[in-house]
């Protein structure tokens, strides 16, 4: 079995970081090793990665590939090409896709299609409906991530609004519920009045997006299912919190032994904010909306506190085409899973995170949450996934270096100071210095 070593880099995992070497044999990683320490046996082959940091793979849990039946948009081996070249590993991918993942044979079937064409490892979320509950117990709780639960309306149009169904769902104990808050009365209210005194019929100017999906449609959804949560002792997760009010309803208590309400902060909430409509367009639209720099600075501090527990993407690409328009015509959503490790720490040079903190909440956090087996941390005995990351190095985004298959991205023409230069999954190489190696497959995750 082939033995690689990688050396003279900066581990970060579990709260540390020093400079040591990591020993990979075949899949798995074999031996963590300090300073200068030699490995047990000697290694086939030696990667001197001076200068460089060595994390976790990151575990992005809420992608959107758009396969099947939106592939105009993006496809698996496209995304997951995406999702190498940033350092991520592993996804977990929703369920609004065409047909929509709300039922045991359209879950299968999507993950034979991962099997058959994800270079990253991967899961698939079962999407809750108001009439499908009652197969939560036919689902296999170590193969399928969790349940996704709109509980408000977004791309694919999966409300669940009936509060018997709610209760139903929330009664669920063998897997996490991953819910999208944001109160649909409150929204279609402030729909109703923003195109009034706008005197509109089917579209307003962009800035108006942050006041139809407000901070109070999401306080209101996300209260709600707090409660319901708290009701049941329900395992909540609660995606992309996009409010400064919404802290108030989440505890900094540590993930282990057992919280059982986590949240996740999304890149584009943690990197943009509502003054970036003027420059960056419908190009940053997405749900919920994108709110004020006050927003923007209470969810990084959430970051550090505790109180967010998971850093993801809510990667969703659409042709920029689709994103024309204002606040109501032009789609939501945009594709960021290329550059959510490259923003992150972009921010850990701007002194708003350290790098252990972006490591515990894109790739350990996650890992604890959903209980995905033997990933998330640099362990002996783990999946050897790993990203090496080299600091101090100009990288500049354009059409050209994007994998995304829509080709494009928010963060065309900024030019970031970190790069990626491996990404290694299940011991393989499959991102090399902007280059895919696609001869090896990613795995389908293990959970609980």
């Amino acid at each position: 079995m082939k033995r690689v070593q990688i050396k003279n880099v900066i581990i970060v995992n579990e709260g540390k970081k020093f400079l040591g070497s990591v020993v990979i044999e075949g899949e798995i990683i074999a031996e963590v090793l300090k300073d200068e320490d030699s490995p047990c046996k000697a290694c086939d082959e030696v990667i001197d990665a001076s200068g460089c940091y060595l994390l976790p793979g990151i575990i992005d849990d809420h992608v959107h590939f758009r396969d099947p039946g939106l592939t105009h948009k993006a496809d698996i081996d496209s995304e997951s090409r995406a999702a190498a070249a940033g350092g991520v590993t592993s996804v977990m991918d929703m369920p609004n896709t065409n047909p929509q993942t709300t039922s045991i044979e359209a879950w299968e079937e999507k993950m034979k299609n991962f099997s058959a064409n994800s270079l990253v490892n991967y899961s698939c979320y079962f999407g809750a409906t108001n009439t499908n509950y009652t197969d939560f117990k036919d689902l296999n709780k170590n193969r399928v991530c969790g349940i996704k639960l709109f509980m408000g309306s977004s791309t694919g149009n999966m409300l669940v609004d009936r509060m018997e169904t709610l209760r139903q769902i929330f009664a669920e104990k063998n897997f996490v519920i991953s819910a999208h808050c944001e109160d649909q009365n409150t929204i279609h209210d402030n729909t109703c009045r923003v195109l009034a005194e706008q005197n509109a019929t089917d579209d307003v100017p962009l800035k108006f997006h942050p006041t139809i999906r407000s901070a109070e449609a999401c306080y209101n959804s996300s209260r709600l299912a707090v409660e319901l949560a708290q009701e049941y002792n329900t395992k909540l997760h609660i995606l992309h919190i996009s409010t400064a009010d919404e802290l108030g309803l989440l505890s900094n208590a540590p993930l282990t032994p057992a919280k059982r309400i986590t949240s996740e902060a999304c890149i584009s909430h943690l990197m943009f904010e509502d003054n970036d409509y003027e420059h960056l367009g419908t190009r940053i639209k997405c749900n919920p909306a994108i709110k004020t720099a006050n927003d923007k600075h209470a969810l990084r501090h959430g970051v550090n506190d505790g109180k967010i527990d998971v850093i993801a993407t809510d990667h969703a690409p659409h042709l920029l085409e689709e994103k024309e328009g204002g606040a109501l015509k032009a789609v939501s959503g945009m594709p960021m899973i290329q550059f959510s490790l490259l923003n992150m720490l972009e921010l850990v040079d701007l002194e708003v995170f350290k790098i252990q903190t972006v490591v515990e909440k894109m790739c350990h956090a996650p890992a604890i949450i959903f209980e995905v087996q033997g990933r998330g941390f640099i362990r002996p005995g783990y999946q050897a996934d790993l990203v090496i990351v080299r600091p101090q190095t100009e990288n500049p985004v354009t059409k050209d270096s994007l994998f995304s298959k829509c080709k494009w991205s928010p963060m065309e023409g900024h030019t970031f100071h970190w790069k990626v230069e491996k990404t290694i999954i299940n011991g393989n190489t499959i991102y090399d210095n902007g280059k895919i190696i696609s001869e090896v497959k990613g795995q389908e995750l293990q959970f609980r």
